[in-house]
């Protein structure tokens, strides 16, 4: 069970990670679309596993590995973004987020 904090934290990173993604690190998701779905953080907020959708689905843990590849880079224009909310910025890593693969296959395991 997270902390109202924690959700708070979480929020602030998706929404802020989101617009990261979009204006200032487009280049990182590799000509696809990423969305941040999820961000779950440690109760004392010092790591946050965010995880991303990735449209089209070819290979979306390329794009993954893409960004943990250049975390410093990501955090170097998210600290600006947060550091106001924040004594300690938050040891961030990407996963690939494949729960709409999951209910994928199970819609089509059931039948009509």
């Amino acid at each position: 069970m997270e902390s109202v904090r924690q959700q708070k934290v979480a929020r602030l990173l998706q929404k802020e990670i989101g617009l990261i993604f979009q204006n200032q690190v487009s280049h990182l998701a590799l000509g696809k679309i990423v969305s941040v779905t999820v961000v779950r953080s440690t109760p004392d907020l010092s790591y946050a596993r965010i995880y991303v959708s990735v449209f089209p689905d070819a290979e979306p843990q390329k794009t993954v590995d893409s960004f943990n590849e250049n975390i410093k880079e990501i955090t170097k224009v998210l600290y600006p973004r947060i550091k106001n909310q924040f004594r300690v910025m938050p040891e961030i890593r990407f996963y690939y987020d494949d729960s709409l693969d999951y209910a994928d296959r199970i819609n089509q395991i059931l039948p009509d």
